[in-house]
């Protein structure tokens, strides 16, 4: 049986990949689901359509993303925080306060989309995060930890 994905499902594909299942997985788990649909000529035609016009759109957020990414690079914030005397921070410094810095820089940037390298900020030095903001688009971030 051919089927549709309407969703990522492991081990068997991403969303609109056409896959072959069994009978009896595909018309008892993951059509009653809502994971997939029957791929027949009319479901087919409308996937093509449908991909065809999402490829239009990533191509627009992909290029929006890149003129995002060249404005962030070689720009750095400074983030305040308590320290104790030997640098330590008390506490440490995580992407909420990294994308409010941002936030003041004028770029909105969800904090979901930074990482920080490593676990966590937890002394006063400079560092790097990544900005994921395409799938295929990751721009390093520099940003500097200080003491109030």
């Amino acid at each position: 049986m051919e089927i549709i994905l309407l969703q990522d499902i492991n081990n068997l594909g991403s969303k609109d990949d056409i896959v072959k299942v069994k009978d009896g997985y595909g018309r008892n788990y993951l059509i009653p689901q809502k994971m997939a649909i029957v791929a027949n000529a009319s479901t087919k035609k409308v996937l093509a359509e449908n991909i065809k016009q999402r490829a239009h759109k990533e191509a627009k957020l992909k290029e929006e993303a890149l003129a995002l990414a060249a404005q962030l690079e070689g720009k750095t914030v400074t983030i305040g925080a308590k320290t104790s005397s030997s640098g330590k921070i008390f506490g440490s410094v995580n992407t909420i306060q990294l994308a409010e810095a941002i936030a003041k820089l004028g770029f909105d940037i969800d904090r979901k989309q930074i990482r920080l390298a490593g676990d966590s900020v937890k002394e006063v030095g400079s560092y790097t995060a990544k900005i994921k903001l395409h799938r295929e688009v990751l721009v390093d971030f520099n940003f500097e930890v200080v003491s109030e």
